[in-house]
């Protein structure tokens, strides 16, 4: 193929490769423990989990502070048991956290390496398009110059 042809429509189309959903692949290869640590990422990592935190924490505080003696169960000021409970909820989420977050940060890094391989796709076809429109062009204006010349024969 010279350097002004235009590649065909069918090879464009043989070398087409088809578009990966990075999503879907990225989903099949994720574990079962994997996979949890992306729920509680998910989920942990939101407005709504906080306020059941925040609510949790002001009825246990104010149950152990204005409930009746007799039932309270971790009484002002020790609250040493919600010390406990809120330290093991740290410590069991935060590397749960941290293995979600590097799990979403490599599906986000074959997103942006799938959308890479589609701007180079859509480069070449768009490089072909232009070379087809050039080529056009030149055709264009040989017919141009013949009928020029054609009507300046007539003329004549």
């Amino acid at each position: 193929m010279s350097k002004h042809t235009p590649p065909s429509l069918e090879r464009l189309k043989k070398l087409r490769k088809a578009v990966r959903n990075v999503n879907t692949e990225h989903s099949k290869k994720l574990t079962g423990l994997e996979r949890l640590a992306m729920l509680v990422t998910e989920k942990i990592g939101t407005m709504g989990f906080f306020f059941v935190i925040l609510a949790w924490t002001v009825l246990w505080l104010t149950w152990n502070t204005l409930g009746p003696a007799p039932l309270r169960f971790d009484p002002f000021p020790a609250f040493v048991m919600w010390l406990f409970i809120s330290n093991m909820i740290q410590i069991l989420l935060m590397p749960l956290i941290m293995i979600g977050q590097n799990l979403q940060g490599r599906h986000s890094e074959a997103r942006a390496e799938s959308d890479f391989e589609v701007n180079v796709k859509a480069e070449r076809e768009i490089e072909a398009i232009l070379q087809h429109l050039e080529n056009q062009n030149e055709l264009i204006l040989q017919v141009l110059d013949k009928l020029k010349n054609k009507t300046k024969n007539r003329a004549k």
